[in-house]
């Protein structure tokens, strides 16, 4: 077979849509890493490979990845009812008002995005949804939507979502402690071993299974919304 005939033609957008480049302004967030670094949990690269194995991974394992896929799910079958419904049970986990804005703007800025370079009639849907009020738009919901009206396998979907997830703590730890370049190409490395094992884990998490609650990203994205000064958004 030609390697040319058998080349994915949905790779392409997804690389395009998870590219720094593409406009969703994650760059400007640390969800709540600023503060954990401030109070020194977070220090170094040992302390930010713990704190990504011990929290950041079972996070996306438990909750994120899964109603991804149920967002992925519901795009794919053209249920824009049951993409705003995964979108409110969304919102209901976001218990820090500071992640659940995060959340909301970033998705806004991702669909806004997505409407000028795959003008969907499902995707404008979705944005009359989160304007009449039925969604709130969060970046889990429109990422689930865009990777499927993009072609992108489930799988794709999930293992490019946990790497920017991974990717974005490491950038926001470049400017909040000293590491380094390489230190976080380290740290990238190393919790990139569990992907694939994350990833097919989060594939057996039914619906009235998923969730992750960590009081420590909560609290200290809670201290961050009322800090003195502050590096991010949130």
């Amino acid at each position: 077979m030609n390697t040319i005939d058998a080349f994915p033609e949905w790779l392409p957008f997804l690389l395009q849509t998870t590219d720094p480049l593409f406009p969703t302004g994650a760059y400007a967030h640390s969800l709540g890493l600023e503060q954990i670094a401030r109070a020194g949990i977070v220090r170094d690269e040992a302390s930010l490979l713990e704190f990504l194995k011990r929290q950041a991974l079972p996070a996306l394992e438990n909750l994120e990845l899964p109603f991804l896929r149920f967002a992925w799910q519901a795009a794919d079958a053209g249920d824009i009812g049951e993409l705003c419904r995964i979108d409110r049970e969304i919102d209901a986990w976001k218990l820090c008002r500071g992640l659940r804005e995060a959340s909301i703007q970033l998705g806004a800025r991702r669909l806004a995005a997505l409407l000028h370079v795959l003008p969907h009639p499902f995707a404008s849907l979705f944005e009359e949804q989160r304007r009449a009020g039925a969604a709130r738009g969060h970046h889990l919901s429109v990422y689930g939507m865009q990777m499927a009206l993009g072609g992108a396998p489930m799988e794709a979907a999930l293992t490019s979502y946990l790497y920017q997830t991974l990717a974005g703590a490491c950038g926001a730890a470049l400017k909040l402690i000293r590491i380094g370049q390489d230190g976080c190409q380290r740290v990238l490395r190393n919790c990139l071993l569990d992907a694939a094992p994350a990833v097919r884990a989060s594939l057996c998490v039914e619906r009235r299974e998923a969730g992750w609650f960590n009081p420590l990203v909560e609290i200290f994205s809670m201290r961050h919304e009322k800090a003195f000064e502050r590096l991010f958004i949130s």
